[in-house]
């Protein structure tokens, strides 16, 4: 009997011992696959332009930010799809388009229109990726709002975190150039005591690290929101100081510039040159803003550092962006944002995605913010929602210089004022050669610009549009409206609001 039963015995010990095996061994290959999915650290910056040394600005110093565009990939031509923060943080969160979403001010939420819409970091969260936002990822008023969720979307989150610095605490002493507005929407600002940690965005930083050194064993999604360069201009003193303002000018503009734009391309909250302040006021402002985007750059470089220091950057997508472009006195005096103008239709995009063939390489192709979603899903190998109106621009990381049909449409809603008798919708499209505007679908005025010939947009084609020009404006404007009506929104719009 014993001879009988021992090779049985033997063999359901060797078979439980394969077993084992195998699913120590499964177990073991799961956890490496999991171990292989890339995290994403998902940087915003409020009102920031292309106003870095990266992208060609002779008096930003950003060499943080340079460093990220060095290791990856720099959209030089990336194009926002609102010029205003609630309707542009909601697009590239849905990766689709304002007239989709029926978001054009500060005041409607997304999901009034899309209610089910599967969010960027919630298609990670449905992958198994843990979800969190410091800071600004989503709409706030700021000031008002820092310290708050703002007008956040909670499913879109497994955390958040809002902090909030002395430069909330110390509002009574920003200097406000016009003391009749806000200084949320005015030119002001503060060069601040203190340490950087003690500023909101220097915060942000802190608590976004110690994310991911929490997480650093698990796939994160991680936004990140600084609130600067968004006014009031609030930054530690030295960053100030690293701008004298006898070493700074204004945006030069030919005499007459304005005389062949349509009042419509004017932003209603801009609509006196220069907000009438004088020259040395101006210079302080702009002083003022590019501390801010040092001190911005800075809290990037924090990241970075602790990217590296946790083992974490080849593991790790980081894209950079902001929420829309910014004017700093272009066309003889134009400030802030809300204009088709390439200033504040295009914004920074760089995305780094380790041992990719492009990282290094600057891309002149032409490409819009709604195109961010795909990208990642598709970087990340997760699966992306159907109904994005975007394209992965993984062709692009792969090889910045390789044939790309893009075209980019942007659009701005007017409110009616003493100028436009009803709200005016404007729409823009970029291609690599023209930008091609109408207001009003037409009524309210026609703009096309030559950028190889006219790339700071000072002589406006369409004005007196040659045999030529109109043949190239004949062609772009079906183009133009494949993407965005033109026609004044149905749904509810707050004018004080846009």
């Amino acid at each position: 009997m014993r001879n009988f039963t021992m090779p049985t015995e033997r063999l359901i010990l060797r078979f439980f011992a394969t077993v084992s095996l195998c699913l120590v061994a499964a177990i073991g290959q799961a956890q490496e696959n999991r171990k292989r999915q890339p995290n994403v650290l998902f940087i915003a910056v409020d009102d920031l332009a292309c106003s870095l040394s990266c992208y060609g600005d002779l008096i930003a110093k950003t060499p943080h930010i340079d460093r990220l565009a060095a290791t990856g990939v720099r959209f030089d031509r990336a194009y926002n799809q609102l010029p205003l923060c609630n309707p542009t943080r909601a697009s590239v969160m849905t990766g689709l388009r304002p007239d989709t979403i029926k978001v054009y001010d500060l005041d409607r939420h997304f999901r009034d229109e899309v209610p089910d819409v599967v969010t960027l970091s919630q298609a990670f969260q449905q992958a198994g990726y843990f979800a969190a936002r410091v800071g600004k990822i989503y709409h706030y008023n700021v000031p008002a709002s820092i310290g708050t969720d703002g007008f956040d979307d909670p499913p879109s989150w497994n955390q958040t975190i809002n902090p909030k610095g002395r430069d909330k605490t110390d509002e009574a002493m920003v200097f406000n150039a016009e003391p009749h507005r806000k200084i949320s929407g005015a030119l002001s600002w503060l060069a601040a005591d203190g340490e950087d940690e003690e500023q909101t965005d220097g915060m942000i930083a802190s608590e976004a690290i110690k994310l991911m050194r929490a997480k650093k064993n698990e796939p994160f999604f991680l936004g990140v929101g600084f609130f600067r360069p968004h006014t009031p201009y609030v930054a530690p003193k030295k960053y100030f100081d690293m701008y004298p303002v006898d070493e700074l000018r204004l945006p030069y503009a030919p005499p007459g510039d304005r005389d062949d734009i349509p009042p419509a391309a004017f932003a209603h909250n801009c609509p006196v040159p220069n907000y009438s302040l004088d020259q040395p006021t101006l210079l302080k402002a702009t002083q003022a803003y590019y501390a801010c985007v040092s001190f911005v750059d800075a809290q990037v470089g924090r990241l970075l550092e602790a990217l590296d220091e946790l083992q974490l950057a080849d593991d790790t997508i980081v894209v950079f962006w902001s929420d829309h472009g910014y004017h700093l006195g272009e066309h003889n005096g134009v400030w802030q944002k809300r204009t088709l103008f390439e200033q504040g239709a295009r914004a920074p995009l760089i995305i780094r995605a380790a041992g990719r063939s492009g990282n290094g390489t600057s891309c002149p192709r032409v490409v819009e913010f709604v195109d961010i979603y795909p990208t990642l899903t598709e970087l990340a190998g997760i699966q992306s929602p159907p109904g994005l109106e975007g394209r992965s621009l993984l062709p692009l990381i792969k090889d910045p210089i390789a044939a790309w049909d893009g075209f980019a449409v942007t659009q701005v809603l007017r409110p009616a004022d003493n100028r436009l008798a009803t709200q005016v919708m404007g729409c823009s499209i970029r291609t690599e050669r023209w930008r091609f505007t109408e207001w009003g679908e037409g009524k309210n005025g026609v703009e096309l610009y030559d950028h190889h010939a006219d790339p700071m947009e000072f002589n406006n084609l369409a004005e007196t549009p040659s045999p030529q020009v109109q043949v190239t404006i004949d062609r772009l404007r079906p183009m133009l409206r494949q993407r965005a009506s033109g026609k004044i929104p149905t749904v509810p719009v707050n004018p004080a609001r846009l």
